[in-house]
This record gives structure tokens, sequence and C-alpha cells, in this order.
């Protein structure tokens, strides 16, 4: 998936644990996860903004695009 999701960086950085998080923002702890872990294919914006107000960060420091690699793009 070219969007990449760096929220256990932030939780790594903020010495905060899923579950505080997950409480913080009011989602299930299941539904961070799945957030968390790239698997999720949507983001309400309320959910994004209660991420951002709970980590002090801003939406690029959750996600970022990475370009995906076409068959013929050869690892250096």
């Amino acid at each position: 998936m070219p969007i990449a999701v760096d929220i256990d960086v932030m939780l790594a950085r903020r010495k905060m644990s899923v579950g505080e998080l997950a409480d913080r923002v009011g989602i299930t702890p299941a539904n961070l996860a799945v957030l968390k872990n790239g698997r999720a294919k949507a983001v309400r914006f309320a959910t994004l903004a209660a991420l951002c107000e709970v980590l002090d960060c801003q939406p690029g420091d959750l996600l970022r695009w990475e370009a995906e690699a076409t068959a013929g793009d050869e690892v250096a």
C-alpha cells in the first residue's frame, strides 16, 4: 500500500501504549491496531484529528506516501 502509517513511531516517542491511545482517542484497541498496522482502507478526519491532538503531532507525522515498486524496478 502506498500510504504508510507511523503511529507506532509516535507511540514510542510519547512512551504511550496502544490501549492508552485508544482510550484517549475514543476508539477500540482493535480498530487502532487495524489503522496502526496499515490494514485500514480509510480513516475519518475526526479520528485523525483526535490522534494528532492526543499525540501532539501533525497528520504528516502519522501518514506518509511511499511509491510502490513495479515489476521492472530493481532493488539496489
